[in-house]
């Protein structure tokens, strides 16, 4: 039943207008108006920005880059397919919480696209990977694009990719294939089902001391999901000083937002030593 929730989650984002939920966003979210072409994979793709509430009162101010997936998830109960992470409303709590402030860039899912996008290898029930091609875009499109616009700190060690599911899965491909661009990551329910070769190239891999990882997942998400979590956090511990890496099963959650949404301000706290 899990993985078939992954399989047709993207099918079934988009709702017809006369069912969709009242906006939840908050003013500091912008919906870029010009999707960004997706060099290699010939579409386009819609950025969603939360502007940190400092942003317009500092302009000398720079500030951490969050690059999140499935950004029609991440702001607005409108957009969202089930439920939305409030990602918003825990940046400007943890603004006035601790006083850290960070820009985030929601990146939108491919719809039908999003199995193939999100896979960094190729998968007998997700099809062909294009999980490079879509982290290259992230990584020589978009990052370069938002720095050069926006008033960010672009150095690895201020710029983290976090994403849940498929998006943890892809986001732990980074850490493999462009550690030096993001110094920062949260695994959120990682699909490891999906790409298991990731235990062994992570574990050939040299990894930055100085990267962070929190590691997520719900004990009710099904299948071998929160084992997987558990063996890759123990193969991490061998590489990483113990102070940069943190596993958190939270084990009455389940595969959803509303749990991905409760265990955001704790990976940003853990991830920015907060």
């Amino acid at each position: 039943m899990q993985r078939r929730l992954l399989l047709t989650l993207p099918l079934i984002a988009s709702l017809p207008a006369w069912a969709a939920a009242p906006s939840t966003a908050l003013p500091s979210v912008k919906v870029l108006p010009e999707p960004l072409a997706m060099p290699g994979l010939n579409r386009s793709r819609t950025l969603r920005l939360c502007l940190p509430p400092s942003y317009e009162r500092d302009p000398q101010r720079r500030y951490p880059v969050l690059y999140m997936h499935d950004g029609q998830n991440l702001f607005d109960a409108a957009t969202s397919y089930a439920g939305e992470w409030g990602v918003d409303e825990t940046m400007d709590a943890l603004a006035r919480e601790t006083g850290f402030e960070a820009l985030v860039v929601g990146i939108d899912n491919g719809a039908e696209k999003r199995n193939t996008e999100m896979s960094p290898y190729d998968h007998w029930r997700l099809g062909r990977a294009e999980g490079p091609a879509y982290l290259d875009f992230i990584v020589k499109t978009v990052k370069p694009f938002i720095d050069a616009g926006w008033r960010t700190l672009p150095g690895r060690e201020h710029t983290a990719l976090i994403g849940s599911s498929l998006g943890g899965l892809i986001s732990h491909a980074a850490l493999l294939w462009h550690a030096e661009v993001f110094g920062r990551y949260g695994l959120f329910s990682p699909s490891y089902w999906a790409a298991p070769r990731l235990f062994e190239e992570t574990a050939a891999a040299a990894l930055h001391a100085d990267t962070s990882i929190r590691l997520y997942c719900g004990g009710r998400e099904g299948g071998d999901m929160a084992e997987d979590a558990r063996r890759m956090h123990r193969q991490l511990a061998r590489q990483l000083p113990a102070e940069r890496l943190s596993l958190h099963i939270a084990e009455e959650a389940g595969h959803n937002e509303a749990a991905w949404r409760a265990e955001l301000p704790l990976a940003l706290k853990t991830l920015f030593s907060l």
